[in-house]
């Protein structure tokens, strides 16, 4: 197929379905195919997806649709971190630790999955009533979660809660790469940064808050309010291009292939990794089959969007650029280390400091007030100098130290370590939540910048999930390997008490083990889990060393100040 710029008449026009989000760019090369033709608008030779926007929005509907879309943004990063100080209650009042890993586990892995399809269908049908689709999704589910009355029902509603946010997070970042010019997303961006990692702030607080307080289904009745204003705001100010594709139509432009084995690769992958050496030994049929087909998959994704679909999920062309490569990669990275800092130290101050649920939410405040500060003012930054390189090989370098420091936590550990260590790690960790977007999207091709984009949200999504999952796996198994250990001499504890902790039971018992009468059985108890918890900051380390590692290869770009709107949709061609 020969590449060219293609210039036909209006009447003869017809939109390619692989239009995506195009910020200002030399003129894009297009595929030029029997099915599909670009039609020409205006004057020149400007392809029909490029909309050259000549009476800007007013300030109240930029300002609407922005505060709609960081709501979108708040509620979907919300319900990812507000269940971390409420689990321990959740578990007891279900009356059942089975699974309880899926809580936070099933709303990540169901994102990621679901992100790249929303990308698509918002291609196909248009981005306003995919978002608004997402938006009412989320909003039913919320009242799914609140009402549970067992394991399995959370996990299913938080399920659908996921699918829906997948949704909420890449059209969020697509839209606003279909209204701003490069420089000017990189502050709006930022200001999503700050959304998204506020989220992760109140969230905890929240959640503790309401655990205490009102009940721990509070957590998922806020949502209500929040997403409804949001579905209220995209539906009465978004005014980006809306194509009437007929159902039929898109239905068949869809890749399914790609979507099936990318839901299978996620699923068994991470099945398989929340199941060994916890639910089955790491050599049993179940953990082998689940990891080797769920490997096997991926090789089925690569080759069904290489060689078998038409219009692919992921157009894998753009991973022939190593500077593209090293920015996902990033991206993977640094989804992974952040979510375990939200996730996994909320179960530190609770577990070893003996801290409620509502002081374990303020105790991770510096790390949440550190990244949302550093993410607003690497904004700010970006879109004045049209420069990021230098932020994105500061920020893994900081973060590593930082990382490195919770290795020092202790049952021992005072306040003040903690808040400073949290700090160093929240400075660099803030820096990354845009730029690496931003930077791959200065060496994608315009015409297929949204499928990158939603490349990126997807391996960033995959890791989060993939965090809370294997740093669950590394916690409970440390646990097991510590618990052996206090049965025997010299501190050989009572059964009633290793019992609280063996068989996944860790952090379901928390409270339980705060309670334990003896001071010095207490301290032992404590020190297990400071130590279960020591390992796993150790496994970030080194994920976070592989940051650093990954911004050696990303290229260097000035932004630019230039913008040109996009239309979505297709309409084949009789």
């Amino acid at each position: 197929m020969e590449n060219n710029h293609t210039s036909v008449s209006e009447d003869k026009a017809a939109v390619d379905l692989d239009v995506d989000i195009r910020p200002a760019a030399p003129p894009l090369v297009v595929p030029n195919t029997p099915e599909f033709e670009l039609a020409e608008l205006g004057e020149g030779e400007r392809p029909a997806d490029i909309v050259s926007r000549a009476n800007p929005r007013s300030k109240i509907r930029v300002t609407a649709i922005l505060v709609a879309l960081n709501l979108s943004m708040f509620v979907s990063a919300l319900d990812q971190t507000i269940i971390a100080t409420a689990i321990p209650t959740i578990v007891s009042s279900l009356g059942t630790a089975s699974g309880y890993v899926w809580i936070g586990g099933s709303y990540l892995l169901a994102g990621a999955a679901a992100g790249p399809l929303w990308t698509k269908f918002s291609d196909i049908w248009g981005r306003k009533p995919i978002l608004l689709g997402s938006s009412m999704m989320f909003f039913c589910s919320s009242i799914i979660c609140a009402r549970a009355q067992s394991m399995k029902m959370l996990i299913v509603g938080r399920s659908l809660q996921g699918t829906a946010s997948g949704g909420l997070f890449q059209l969020v970042m697509i839209v606003i790469s279909d209204i701003f010019s490069m420089r000017e997303r990189s502050l709006f961006m930022g200001l999503t940064a700050v959304m998204w990692t506020l989220a992760g702030a109140v969230g905890p607080v929240m959640g503790g808050a309401f655990t205490q307080t009102i009940g721990w289904r509070w957590c998922f009745w806020i949502n209500l309010p929040i997403s409804g204003s949001a579905f209220l705001l995209i539906l009465g100010f978004l005014d980006v291009h809306n194509p009437k594709t007929g159902l039929r139509d898109g239905i068949k432009v869809i890749d399914w292939f790609g979507s099936l084995s990318i839901l299978g690769l996620t699923l068994m992958l991470l099945l398989g990794l929340d199941f060994g050496g916890a639910a089955f030994p790491w050599n049993s049929p179940q953990v082998i089959c689940l990891l080797v087909f769920g490997s096997l998959m991926s090789v089925f994704f690569v080759y069904s969007e290489k060689c078998l679909a038409k219009y692919p999920l992921m157009v894998l062309d753009i991973f022939k650029e190593r500077s593209n490569i090293a920015c996902v990669a990033l991206g993977f990275f640094h989804g992974f280390i952040s979510t375990a800092m939200e996730y996994y130290a909320p179960l530190y101050f609770q577990s070893v400091m003996g801290a409620s649920p509502l002081r374990s939410g303020v105790l991770i405040l510096p790390l949440i007030v550190a990244q949302s500060f550093v993410a607003i003012l690497a904004g700010i930054i970006i879109h004045r100098t049209g420069r990021y390189l230098e932020i994105i090989r500061l920020g893994p370098i900081i973060m590593t130290v930082g990382i490195g420091l919770y290795v020092c936590l202790s049952a021992t550990s005072s306040t003040g370590e903690i808040v400073g260590f949290q700090i160093l790690a929240g400075i660099g960790s803030g820096v990354l939540y845009e730029p690496p977007l931003l930077a791959l999207q200065a060496f994608v091709p315009q015409n297929n910048v949204a499928t990158a984009s939603s490349s990126l949200g997807f391996v960033r999504s995959l890791a989060s999930a993939m965090s809370v999952v294997i740093g669950g796996v590394i916690f409970q198994n440390s646990i097991d390997i510590r618990v052996d250990a206090l049965k025997t001499p010299p501190a050989s504890l009572p059964s009633n008490i290793t019992d609280l902790l063996s068989n996944g039971q860790a952090v379901a018992n928390i409270v339980a083990v705060n309670l334990i009468q003896d001071e010095g059985q207490k301290i032992l108890v404590k020190e297990t889990y400071a130590w279960s918890l020591r390992n796993i900051w150790l496994f970030y380390v080194c994920t976070s060393a592989l940051c650093i590692l990954s911004t050696v290869f990303i290229k260097k770009q000035v932004l630019s100040k230039e913008h040109e709107e996009t239309k979505t949709g297709i309409k084949p061609m009789e």
